[in-house]
């Protein structure tokens, strides 16, 4: 049976995702069966897993560090946002239902015994488990049922590591604060603090390292450097669009809407390495900027996404920008904006009822309760070119449009083209992974581009392991597992 460690942070965007994917390739490569594991997770930035499920897109990442397929048991409960106070349940990768947030807080803790399986069964195959927990663990109001941090952490009996952000400033506060207001019986279970994100001389903190260490009575690990090309790896927070933005380098220009509830915004990334290539996120209250290609994100809630769209004006830009010679593309949730009609007969969004498309593609969607769950072979049907994506998505699309489309999956096809070929709709999620289909599409933006994504991803993950071999006692830190 495998040993296990657990990381949790002070709060959200800490650096657990990261932390956690890192040591999954230095492990992995030291010859160690490496599993990442994730109790719950709450993103609308998810993968399809190798058993037909969906899992939180961090936890995909730390699979492919780790050198090894993505599962379903690694993030057994997902929970992606719907609306201010609701989420769609995934439970070992399949859609349940959606539960108001006060409702899931009740049923909960009812998720343990599976969470627990789960772990379980990923430590049949592994020599070590790495767990991230989720936001804060010193959130003592949700301590109750809890199945993401200390709740988890004490069924399983595994030791934890407590990381801090530096960057945010009163770390030394943040880490001796939790050990302040938790549980004393979650916080025996803390078996190390580590102080995250650091820039400067390192000499600088040794006094607050001796410190924590003393008011907490564990150790205190690092700090570890701030790990500049994370910029390369895909987020897993929406928050990134909004805290990281691409600075403009690029003559070509894709502009991206941000809607509120937009998903498997991984997507754009191969885009924003492009050096041909300018990508904004447009945020709320702003005008669309007139770019080349405008691209309609994936959506977790179309319909809702829709009004928003409306609500900003987006609609009037992104019309009067296609007029002007602007191409479109839609991603999945996108792709049904891009029609005439959205009809939602069973209230999966909310209401019942029908909301208007942008009536650029001569398509029809009815949204429905199964969920399209599928790793595709495709093939770009304008030229030809491979494409390696998913599909991730609730309801059916029909059309004339449909006669044009987008791409071909064996003998059926996929999305829509317009008749002049400027607009374009499409199911797959991932496609601008592929570097051929990637230059294709972007013509002369990327006719030079050396850019391979998939070598750059795998590239990063080893050079942040060694940058962790170079910051922490890995041997140490594995001593500390059980």
């Amino acid at each position: 049976m495998a040993k296990s460690l657990m990381f949790m942070g002070t709060g959200s965007d800490v650096g657990k995702s990261l932390l956690v994917a890192g040591l999954c390739r230095a492990y992995a490569n030291r010859g160690l069966r490496v599993a990442p594991f994730k109790p719950q997770n709450m993103s609308n930035n998810a993968a399809v897993t190798a058993d037909g499920g969906e899992i939180g897109r961090a936890q995909a990442l730390q699979a492919r560090a780790a050198r090894r397929d993505p599962v379903t048991a690694m993030n057994p409960v997902l929970l992606k946002p719907e609306g201010e106070t609701g989420s769609q349940l995934v439970l070992r990768g399949q859609r349940v239902g959606s539960f108001a947030a006060r409702e899931y807080w009740k049923k909960r803790g009812e998720l343990l015994p599976q969470v627990l399986a789960a772990h379980a069964e990923l430590a049949v195959g592994a020599d070590l488990i790495l767990v991230e927990g989720a936001g804060s663990a010193s959130e003592v109001n949700l301590r109750g049922n809890d199945i993401a941090n200390f709740g988890f952490a004490r069924a399983a009996d595994l030791p934890v590591i407590l990381a801090g952000d530096i960057q945010r400033g009163g770390v030394i506060a943040a880490l001796v604060g939790t050990f302040a207001v938790i549980d004393p019986a979650d916080a025996a279970l803390i078996a190390a603090t580590l102080v995250n994100k650091f820039q400067g001389d390192p000499s600088l903190f040794e006094d607050g390292r001796h410190f924590i260490a003393e008011r907490t009575g564990v150790p205190c690990l690092g700090p570890v450097p701030w790990f500049t090309d994370a910029r390369n790896l895909p987020a897993e927070d929406a928050l990134a669009l909004e805290e990281q933005q691409t600075p403009r380098r690029g003559a070509y220009r894709i502009v991206v809407p941000r809607l509120p509830r937009i998903s498997n915004f991984d997507d754009l990334d191969p885009l924003r390495l492009e050096p041909g290539v300018s990508l904004e996120i447009v945020q709320p209250g702003r005008p669309l900027p007139y770019g080349e290609l405008i691209i309609l994100p994936g959506s977790k809630a179309t319909r809702n996404d829709l009004a928003a769209l409306r609500e900003y004006g987006w609609d009037i830009d992104i019309l009067a920008h296609h007029r002007a010679g602007a191409r479109v593309l839609g991603l999945c949730g996108g792709f049904q904006m891009l029609g005439h009609t959205v009809f939602d007969p069973l209230g999966l969004e909310g209401v019942v009822g029908t909301s208007a498309g942008l009536n650029l593609l001569d398509v029809d969607t009815v949204l429905g309760p199964t969920k399209e769950l599928r790793v595709e072979q495709a093939t770009f049907a304008l030229t030809g070119d491979p494409l390696v994506g998913y599909h991730m998505h609730m309801g059916v699309t029909r059309g004339r449009g449909l006669e044009r489309p987008f791409a071909r999956i064996g003998d059926a096809a996929d999305g829509a083209v317009s008749a002049d070929g400027t607009v374009m709709g499409t199911y797959l999620h991932g496609l601008f992974a592929a570097d051929s289909f990637r230059r294709n599409f972007l013509g002369s933006a990327a006719a030079t581009s050396s850019l391979a994504y998939q070598t750059t991803i795998d590239a990063t993950l080893d050079a942040l392991a060694a940058h962790l071999e170079r910051h922490l006692d890995l041997d140490a830190l594995l001593e500390l597992a059980r």
